[in-house]
């Protein structure tokens, strides 16, 4: 059996999607899932001991041997982590070898590969193969085929803010065996050859561990078998986080905008600051960007004795959070010159590519807006899309009204507050939550700001368990596990469950799944969003409850109001005829109602 890619070898991107991470256990073997068709995903690593169970599943579905890691070892999380990465590179490479070598004929692997792709040369030569009749050049032509069918990225999510200090107290035990260290660990010394996805901005220690990892610097033509993707919310924090990397030599492959509010998972609230404006940044400043960094990253290679290449390095610009329709996709693409896309949200209901229970699937199938909330159930302290219908919040409100609020922390990967103990624990657990609403009755407060300082507190829900719950009951793992799930508000524009065929359909324009036809545009929709959290500062600042001052949230108002202003200068460019009108009536609405709001005081 001819195997025309190896492991080890760069992927190429056959689509102009990505599936970018959806929580620890939704994506956490999607890549076993599209990798061989050419799509790149994300998977988190989060969960170490997520990672050794679904292992041990699928070597014993592949008939592979298992050997669990030793639990006493200081550094299990990297010996989990890499054992998992080595395990899904090794079965997405007998993936791969199996399609390249099925028939050409309708229901085959290599058939479905090229089916799935956009339009492209791809594409094109496929069509051109079908519609040969000489039987040898036909032959020839599948043979061509079969090296361009080449697998999706297996890239990997670190959030760098979990790091826990396991042995803080030890001396003996230096600050590199964090969780976030030791995570990065076992995907450096992974034979895989992709990119770790590091969001939630810098982590010192964490970034300055890279350099010691061979495979992040160029071989000889120029090629990085390990490739850093920053998740940034604008130029400035692509700036400084990748500053920080590139003088120690270290480059940054891929530059992944997001939403800060339109998206699933943690949002990350900023000043008001919006996807359209922020990426108009990026393609004014790009070139530019790119030079400084490059001047930046051959100065340290020299100074490290490395050979420093004379021109740049690539680095692609992607951006995800909130995308629901082709037309919104190629409008990124093409208007602000993106090399891609990230598609999350959507794959939810596509049961053959995520890990979601039946019973949580179809309370995603159904959700509307009112199921839907962006609240402070995160122990990180950052707002956190919620499903409300989901089982684990229901476990959640059930605790409260029995008058026992918090969750049995079993597996305390967010424990990093130490308010009330000398232990660190996490603010979802009920040991903390007892002692802080013990203190709150203490505390000189009226009823309004009690009742919403008591409110943030019984939010915060198990994420770090119960975001794998889905994953634990679809493979088997835990078959009575409380998933929660935490979808981006768009999963109301979808209410139906579909195939990979269809949902890649959708993604190209080849047929639409949108259910929703008041939906909003994507920019629309993430404009009222942060006039939703711009209400809800200005409220919570009247309880004294908001961490923003009155500057803040003035800076906040105002760069709302110019983005109603970028928006409305451009919309001609992106739209027309319903569209454009339907996009202008609710940018003016949007735009009286940012006006209207009462200026936060002093």
């Amino acid at each position: 059996m001819v195997l025309f890619f190896a492991r080890g070898r760069s992927p190429t991107t056959a689509h102009t999607f990505h599936i970018p991470v959806l929580g620890i256990g939704f994506t956490v073997d999607t890549p076993l899932r599209v990798a061989r068709y050419g799509i790149s995903s994300v998977v988190s690593l989060g969960d170490d001991l997520l990672l050794e169970h679904v292992r041990r599943h699928y070597c014993e579905r592949e008939g592979l041997p298992f050997e669990p890691a030793d639990p006493s070892r200081p550094d299990v999380r990297a010996v989990r982590t890499r054992a998992y990465l080595d395990l899904l590179d090794v079965l997405v490479a007998r993936q791969v070898a199996e399609l390249q070598q099925s028939p050409f004929e309708p229901g085959s692997e290599i058939t479905r590969y090229f089916e799935l792709l956009p339009d492209g040369p791809d594409r094109t030569a496929y069509a051109a193969m079908l519609a040969e009749r000489d039987p040898v050049a036909r032959l020839k032509a599948q043979e061509a085929l079969r090296m361009r069918a080449l697998p999706g990225s297996i890239d990997v999510n670190i959030m760098t803010k979990s790091d826990r200090d396991l042995f803080s107290t030890d001396p003996d035990r230096p600050s590199l065996f964090s969780d976030a260290v030791m995570t990065f660990r076992g995907f450096a010394e992974s034979t895989l050859s992709s990119s770790v996805v590091l969001s939630a901005g810098i982590n010192p220690r964490l970034f300055a561990s890279i350099p010691q990892y061979e495979g992040f610097f160029p071989d000889a033509v120029r090629r990085l078998k390990k490739r850093i993707v920053l998740k940034v919310s604008d130029v400035r924090s692509a700036v400084v986080q990748s500053k920080f990397l590139v003088k120690r030599g270290v480059w940054v492959s891929e530059l992944r905008v997001e939403s800060g509010l339109n998206c699933g998972g943690h949002a990350f609230s900023t000043q008001g600051s919006l996807l359209g404006p922020v990426l108009e940044e990026f393609r004014a400043k790009r070139t530019e960007l790119v030079a400084l960094l490059h001047e930046a990253y051959a100065k340290a290679l020299r100074s490290m004795g490395r050979t420093a290449p004379d021109d740049p390095l690539p680095m692609r610009v992607t951006a995800q959070g909130g995308i629901g329709t082709p037309e919104e996709d190629l409008l990124l693409r093409r208007y602000y010159d993106l090399d891609g896309t990230g598609w999350g949200t959507p794959w939810l209901l596509v049961p053959e590519v995520t890990n979601v229970d039946d019973a949580t699937l179809e309370r995603l199938v159904c959700a509307t807006e009112a199921d839907l909330e962006l609240g402070q159930g995160s122990p990180f302290g950052l707002p956190f899309w919620m499903l409300k219908t989901s089982a684990s919040e229901e476990l959640r409100r059930r605790r409260i009204a029995e008058g026992r609020p918090g969750a049995p922390c079993s597996r305390g990967l967010l424990r990093f507050n130490t308010d009330f103990t000398k232990e660190p624990v996490c603010t979802a657990s009920r040991a903390y939550q007892r002692l802080r609403l013990a203190r709150l009755g203490e505390e000189e407060l009226n009823e309004a700001q009690r009742a919403a300082l008591r409110a943030d507190v019984e939010a915060k829900a198990c994420i770090c368990k119960d975001l794998s719950g889905a994953a634990a009951i679809k493979l088997g793992l835990n078959p009575v596990a409380t998933p929660t799930v935490c979808p981006g508000p768009g999963i109301v524009d979808f209410s139906r469950i579909a195939t990979l065929e269809e949902m890649v359909g959708h993604i190209y324009g080849r047929l639409s799944l949108i259910t929703n036809r008041a939906r909003p545009h994507m920019f629309i929709r993430e404009l009222r969003l942060n006039l939703g959290v711009l209400r809800q500062e200005l409220e919570r600042r009247a309880l004294e409850a908001s961490s923003r001052t009155a500057t803040a949230l003035g800076e906040f108002q105002r760069n709302l109001l110019e983005g109603v202003q970028y928006y409305r200068k451009h919309a001609t460019e992106w739209l027309d005829g319903a569209p454009l009108s339907s996009f202008l009536s609710d940018l003016e609405a949007l735009g009286r109602d940012i006006a209207a709001l009462q200026p936060a005081t002093a």
